[in-house]
């Protein structure tokens, strides 16, 4: 086993040998995945770093690894006798990787594997770099080294995603998608993304953790489809899944040289998800290239149809009788034995599993008692996680991913002797919950941007001087990705509107360093306003249907900060709880469920 000296050795002498003074190895994958196969893990294979998130830049006398804040310990000790210097990004003083490689090397070209870049991130280096005289080089140096450890690419088999629960046929998302092409005058479509792809032929598989993808590609054009997939991952059943809906099966890796090949007057793409190798492979005589930010694809698929969203309404009973079941548990049983944030993160998981239809969580539940709640993204261990003793609180932020549809939802929960919640983690819980319900609330005019509702969530933790650092809406797919575009509510000017049909996550939050974190989290469905307004300007106006099912804590709202119209929204989404959940569950817990939800 090479250790990783010897890696870096072993690379460096690959960079003399090709001419870089410096090569970049980012932590991701060619198909722009949230949640990485292993065989792509280079970033962790040439340093040692375990992290989820961080870039390794190698020259010929130094390695540097740039992560961020939430993995400055790990890294620490994960690095320890690599050599590697560890480049702390979330610090207000370091240096991006272009900034440094422009200050510390004069000229020459900096080499990276084209696969794990998209085009606009490439593009992007490219234009950086040449600022300090380097030349962006393509080359994959990795492959080569690594051969004897790497994991295979997954070989999960494909299967099909029923008409039933998707809601329209491949040939109907064809010739949207087709028309789309036709708007922009290009005749062929290059897709990487998994979730796309697995939306556009209606297929799903188990290549990705918490995400029923199938590692492919596709290429889309006026008179064929086409699908570039390992051929052991191709069942009877799948091929003639696949024959039936006219899709045409090429090797994974021939998708290079059918591109090369490809006679099409103008091509389209995502820039931001079709990396750079295959960009380079486009047949060079295709003048009309296309840069469609974001995909076609990826905007029809957030707008989910009516099959998809009464999908949804049915995951999300599913989930909340789980979930109901869960909290009774922690309120009535938990207790009596030991428990730490992992083993309420399996109970959780072992009532998810009852429930039709489902077929794994849609991310890694994250269990933060105390202070571990106020790390956003906390990911408990075995070995590291706390135990639940006395007093507390914990945000529990967990998903499911079901046939019918993906569930993402945040409760923050106290256990023990309610008498000893402070004053000050009422005010939070409630500020919170204001900001949730705000934007729960909204009605907006079409074309309105997901930046321009943030406020909503923000204003009064914002009146406080508080605030958060992560968006307050992600959209979400439908048994698919947890975490989808292209519109999203956050701080940041994304340009994409919100659209009818699109998913988002609800879920403002506050957190206190050493003491505890706060987050509210419900899926909302965009829809057209129902009830006539008073008076209009004559737009359309839009509103979002809350989805989640699922009780507040209401021991931790302090009650003299909310509005009567607030108290009224909250007695009136848990009579909807009520109503739907109880009929679902035992009657202990249904009588449980009358008391939690009860008026306020």
């Amino acid at each position: 086993m090479m250790t990783v000296l010897d890696k870096l050795v072993a690379l460096r002498q690959s960079m003399c040998r090709e001419g870089v003074v410096a090569y970049i190895i980012p932590g991701t994958d060619p198909h722009a995945s949230e949640y990485m196969a292993p065989h792509w893990a280079e970033m962790t294979w040439i340093s040692g770093f375990l992290g989820e998130s961080g870039t390794a830049v190698i020259t010929l006398d130094k390695a540097l690894l740039w992560t961020d804040s939430r993995y400055y310990l790990q890294a620490e000790a994960e690095l320890q006798g690599s050599t590697f210097t560890l480049m702390r990004e979330s610090d207000i003083d370091c240096p991006s990787i272009p900034m440094w490689l422009c200050a510390n090397l004069h000229d020459g070209a900096v080499g990276v594997n084209p696969e794990m870049y998209s085009v606009n991130a490439f593009n992007s280096l490219k234009h950086d770099l040449e600022d300090g005289g380097l030349v962006l080089h393509s080359v994959d140096l990795i492959a080569p080294l690594w051969t004897e450890d790497r994991p295979a690419i997954p070989d999960s088999v494909l299967y099909e995603y029923e008409e039933r629960f998707a809601g329209e046929s491949v040939a109907s998302k064809l010739q949207r998608v087709r028309e789309a092409m036709e708007e922009r005058r290009t005749d062929a479509l290059i897709i990487a993304e998994l979730d796309e792809i697995g939306w556009l032929y209606n297929v799903r598989g188990k290549d990705v953790d918490y995400t029923p993808c199938v590692i492919a590609y596709a290429v889309v054009e006026q008179q064929c489809a086409t699908l570039f997939i390992a051929s052991d991952k191709l069942d009877q059943a799948a091929r003639a899944y696949l024959s039936r809906i006219g899709v045409e099966v090429r090797d994974y890796e021939a998708i290079y040289d059918y591109l090369h090949t490809l006679t099409a007057h103008g091509v389209l793409y995502d820039g931001a998800r079709v990396n750079e190798a295959l960009y380079e492979a486009i047949n060079p005589s295709i003048a009309r290239r296309v840069n469609a930010t974001p995909s076609p694809v990826q905007v029809m698929m957030s707008m989910k149809n009516e099959v998809e969203i009464a999908g949804e309404r049915t995951a999300m009973l599913t989930d909340a009788v789980a979930l109901e079941r869960f909290f009774y548990w922690l309120e009535t049983e938990a207790m009596l034995s030991p428990q730490t944030e992992i083993t309420l993160a399996d109970k959780l998981q072992s009532f998810r599993r009852m429930g039709a239809n489902y077929t794994d969580d849609s991310f890694c539940t994250i269990p933060g008692w105390n202070g571990n709640g106020a790390i956003v993204h906390y990911h408990a261990t075995p070995e590291g996680c706390a135990a639940i003793e006395g007093n507390g609180v914990l945000l529990l932020d967990s998903g499911g991913q079901y046939l019918d549809g993906t569930t993402d939802i945040t409760r923050t929960v106290w256990i023990g002797d309610a008498a000893a919640i402070p004053a000050a983690l009422k005010r939070d819980f409630t500020l919170v919950l204001k900001g949730h319900i705000a934007l729960a609330k909204a009605r907006f005019p079409r074309g309105t941007r997901g930046n321009q509702l943030d406020v909503l969530a923000h204003q009064y933790m914002w009146a406080e001087g508080i605030t958060y650092g992560h968006g307050t809406g992600h959209g979400v797919g439908h048994f698919m990705g947890c975490h989808e575009g292209p519109a999203n509510i956050r701080t940041d000017n994304n340009t994409n509107p919100i659209r009818l049909g699109n998913v988002f996550s609800d879920e403002p939050g506050i957190y206190r360093a050493g003491k505890w974190g706060i987050r509210t989290e419900n899926l909302m469905v965009t829809r057209r306003v129902e009830q006539a307004l008073p008076e209009t300007t004559g737009e359309d106006y839009y509103e979002f249907e809350t989805l989640t099912l699922c009780h507040y804590d209401t021991r931790l709202i302090d009650l003299t900060l909310l509005t009567e119209d607030e108290r009224q929204w909250i007695n009136a989404y848990h009579e909807r709880v009520l109503t739907a959940v109880a009929p679902l569950l035992d009657k202990e817990v249904a009588a449980w469920l009358r008391m939690k939800c009860a008026a306020l």
